[in-house]
């Protein structure tokens, strides 16, 4: 028994190693080309205390942004029940258009920005089932509207489905099966359905499965805190759920490369960022946290080793995280040296 207890440790222990060497040692090739664009929410926007059309014309004018990932919110587009209100994505479609960009569109339930999941107030109270028929409606009507119009290069069904963040009420497995086909089955042009998941947490095999492209994250600097158990465990004490600390995330650029790698050779798919770190990550909200904590994670100085350390991931495309916080450092703060450093990258 003994000596079998040995070998096993002496296995674990070699394959501890080969693992460690395969994810962490070692420097990926640098694509061939790179390419940057960046996420953007009406309603983030807002919540920061900003005008959200001068903010995303900035994007567009100003930085030169050439791809654009927008996040449908389903309150946004349907405040009141079967009355849809497209005026603003219209709007911020047709911008991207004259200026020659182009959409990626996440639609679904979950969609981004706190709380992630943006169910309007009168779908709240319905069952899983009946919300679930409301939300293919609104994809629906969402697809129909712009799937003959060239300015989408692809959909994002839903955003990290498989990852327990945000006040979202399910995780459905096949209903993100159900909301791709029907994309698929209404999209006349055939683009590209991508699934998303976190780049930290997971090995994003589930999103492979499902996905005709793999999003990613890519965080470097984030408040690690127990407020998603205020929503799962309300029994826990309020000492347990207001308990957080900072944290540094360990992995280096051959953690994503290698899992990307594997991606495309199990499964076929290219793997893209669809969030790259570029705003603080605060205790609370954004738009509530003060300027000397946000620079506890973010900083010109941050922001450019996010940079570097992405273009030495081996991945060839990057949505920034923070298009809307760097336009309110310029504009609120007065503090432009990261709008000008990100100018760089378009």
């Amino acid at each position: 028994m003994k000596k079998v207890i040995l070998f096993l440790s002496v296995v674990v222990f070699f394959l501890g190693i080969a693992v460690f060497i395969f994810f962490f040692v070692g420097q990926p090739p640098k694509a061939e080309e790179i390419t940057f664009g960046v996420n953007f929410s009406q309603k983030h926007s807002t919540n920061m205390g900003l005008d959200w059309k001068e903010n995303y014309s900035a994007l567009l004018e100003d930085l030169g942004v050439k791809r654009l990932k927008l996040a449908v919110h389903w309150d946004l587009i349907e405040p009141e029940k079967d009355k849809y209100s497209f005026d603003d994505l219209d709007w911020q479609v047709q911008k991207a258009g004259e200026k020659n960009a182009k959409i990626l569109l996440l639609v679904g339930m979950k969609t981004s920005r706190w709380p992630e999941c943006h169910i309007p107030d009168w779908a709240k109270g319905l069952s899983k089932k009946e919300q679930q028929e409301a939300i293919l409606k609104m994809i629906e009507n969402t697809i129909l509207r712009y799937q003959e119009n060239d300015v989408i290069w692809a959909w994002q069904a839903e955003n990290e489905p498989f990852f327990p963040f945000g006040e979202c009420p399910w995780v459905d497995k096949n209903f993100l099966e159900e909301e791709i086909t029907l994309i698929k089955s209404l999209d006349s042009f055939k683009r590209s359905v991508l699934v998303s998941d976190s780049g930290e947490g997971s090995f994003w095999i589930q999103a492979a499965k499902l996905g005709d492209i793999v999003g990613t994250t890519m965080y470097k600097e984030v408040w690690v805190s127990f407020s998603w158990v205020k929503v799962r465990m309300p029994f826990l004490p309020q000492s347990v759920k207001d308990f957080g600390f900072y944290f540094k995330y360990p992995y280096p650029p051959k953690f994503y490369w290698q899992k990307a790698n594997i991606v495309n050779r199990f499964f076929g798919k290219k793997v893209i960022c669809v969030e790259l770190q570029t705003e603080p990550w605060c205790p609370t909200l954004l738009y509530d946290c003060e300027l000397p904590e946000q620079e506890k994670t973010m900083d010109i100085g941050q922001f450019k080793r996010n940079i570097e350390f992405a273009k030495k991931t081996g991945l060839g495309e990057f949505y920034l995280w923070g298009g809307e916080w760097m336009y309110w450092m310029k504009e609120k703060q007065n503090r432009p040296e990261i709008w000008e450093e990100a100018k760089n990258l378009f």
